[in-house]
């Protein structure tokens, strides 16, 4: 069973053990967590990125995320459902918070449930660096100063310098 569901600031997909949602909203880990819980896991990881205060050595203000939520949405799901039968997950769980991200909070939260740890530590990390190379996410990153840049939601990508 699968369902979108839109409103002022938020869109999922709920698909049997898969979840992922796009929000404005702040990212709580509980629940993230408890989307994965399950009485056949033996482990839940749970990655969160956070925005930190400096990129190459400039000082950060903020981030700001924007994206193309239908795709963005399906997108996710696929990766989730790449990961599940890669290796073999109970459930996994992915949200991305839009718009302003202050320094200091969580911009991605990722939870995966498996019946061992070693599978969950490696989809965890696959889960992430899927959802950085192919997500259709963009960030802005609005330096002390100097205006922002966006990016490509990708460790490093160049990015182009917008005059504020």
């Amino acid at each position: 069973m699968s369902t979108l569901e839109t409103d002022i600031g938020a869109s999922e997909i709920k698909e049997d053990i898969y979840y992922v949602g796009l929000t404005h909203d702040h990212l709580s880990v509980n629940d993230v967590m408890d989307r994965v819980r399950s009485p056949q896991a033996g482990a839940i990881v749970v990655f969160a990125g956070t925005t930190r205060d400096n990129f190459a050595g400039k000082p950060v203000k903020e981030l700001q995320y924007s994206a193309y939520n239908p795709l963005a949405l399906r997108t996710m799901l696929s990766i989730c459902k790449e990961i599940h039968s890669k290796y073999g997950l109970t459930a996994i769980a992915m949200i991305h918070r839009l718009g302003i991200v202050p320094i200091g909070e969580e911009s991605i939260l990722i939870a995966v449930s498996a019946p061992h740890r070693q599978a969950a530590w490696r989809a965890g990390e696959q889960a992430l660096e899927d959802c950085k190379e192919r997500v259709e996410v963009w960030k802005r990153e609005e330096f002390e100063g100097e205006g922002g840049i966006w990016r490509a939601n990708r460790d490093g990508a160049a990015g182009q310098k917008l005059n504020s």
